[in-house]
């Protein structure tokens, strides 16, 4: 007993397993954007050890400088954190940007990159999207060192408005700087070496600056240094912020500052992230 199949054209096999609809429409750039900016929070969820570094490392810091320099540099630590807060803010914040370059270069090793690009999406938005989620990073640790130092006696004189326009100028300054370890995040072969070169740069720029002491007390030739580093001038806005005494030349020069990182290291790290 013989059996006859019956024969099935190729098109009408794929066409019923395929949908008949048309094509979704193409994801907006702020929407992809968003997409892998919750993406990041997830990793967070997953590997909430991550969170150490915006909540462990902001309050050893703000204990360890208000009371191994307070009671030398003010006289007394309650003296000294109404100077030094706003400081151990802006370094902090800033020395954690760095991990935006690493979760980067992480994921160009486990070829995650080459499967976003095949994607018919904005090509910025993995970029984008890291540091949309590293922006909440930085705002928590603000608000841990914020915290920490209303309960050890930081009396802003600028209030809640002062307060919040500080932290948000951070914020948006840090977003701004994230796009040079982005870069080197791309250029560099492994996340140890993004972390060595950030902390070769990172490293000068907030201790050589005005966050813990007066730049009046340093010899001159440091002292032009200090003047010309971007954290002092970040630093000084956003203590003119929370002390209640807005210098807008300081913001205004920290706002052209975040413009010039991105239209630098934002232009150079497409460039490198569409040949890489």
């Amino acid at each position: 007993m013989t059996t006859t199949e019956t024969y099935t054209p190729v098109a009408e096999t794929v066409g019923a397993v395929l949908s008949r609809q048309s094509r979704p429409p193409r994801p907006s750039a702020w929407s992809a954007s968003l997409t892998f900016g919750w993406r990041a929070m997830l990793k967070i969820k997953h590997v909430p050890e991550q969170l150490f570094d915006v909540t462990a490392f902001p309050i050893m810091m703000t204990l360890m400088f208000t009371y191994l320099f307070g009671g030398a540099l003010a006289g007394s630590p309650s003296q000294y954190i109404q100077f030094v807060l706003p400081g151990i803010m802006v370094s902090s914040v800033v020395m954690i940007t760095m991990y935006t370059g690493v979760e980067v270069n992480k994921d160009i090793e486990r070829g995650v990159f080459d499967r976003f690009r095949s994607l018919p999406m904005w090509r910025p938005a993995p970029m984008v999207g890291y540091l949309l989620g590293d922006a909440f990073r930085y705002t928590m640790a603000s608000t841990v060192i914020l915290v920490v130092g209303l309960i050890l006696g930081f009396r802003p004189p600028g209030g809640v408005v002062g307060v919040v326009a500080g932290i948000a100028l951070l914020v948006g300054f840090s977003f701004a700087f994230s796009w040079v370890w982005t870069m080197f995040g791309l250029l560099l072969r492994s996340e140890k070496s993004v972390m060595g070169v950030s902390m070769l740069v990172l490293f000068p720029l907030t201790f050589l600056s005005n966050v813990y002491v007066d730049p009046s007390t340093m010899p001159g030739w440091l002292q032009a240094f200090v003047n010309v580093n971007p954290i002092t001038h970040l630093v000084s806005a956003v203590r003119s912020l929370m002390g209640g005494t807005t210098d807008s030349g300081e913001i205004a020069w920290v706002l052209i500052a975040a413009a010039v990182c991105i239209a630098i290291f934002g232009t150079l790290t497409m460039r490198l992230y569409n040949r890489k």
